[in-house]
């Protein structure tokens, strides 16, 4: 492409490696995940994904108390008790597909 634009980036290092060996297996060049992205915000006219912060706070067991874990596995058991569940199936595809593993 000798007529093209050039953008700069800072990136955290780790994130730019992880990322480049995600974009390696998908065959995808860093230039051409930028040129989708780019294309994708002209086509719409909007930022192709959402940006917020999450509806919930994650979490950490060490950071509970004993009062609040309580809380938690309660209300594990009450999904339970009312089939509010996935086959480990399920769960294996929605950790392969956030994971890549």
């Amino acid at each position: 492409m000798a007529n093209s634009g050039v953008v700069y980036a800072r990136i955290d290092p780790e994130l730019k490696k992880d990322v480049d060996e995600i974009l390696h297996k998908l065959q995808v060049s860093p230039s051409s995940l930028i040129q989708m992205l780019y294309a994708q915000i002209r086509l719409t006219n909007r930022i192709p994904f959402d940006i917020k912060l999450p509806d919930r706070k994650p979490v950490f067991l060490d950071e509970l108390s004993l009062d609040e874990l309580n809380t938690e596995l309660t209300k594990g058991l009450r999904d339970v008790e009312e089939e509010k569940v996935r086959s480990e199936d399920e769960v294996k595809t929605i950790m392969k597909n956030v994971f890549y593993i």
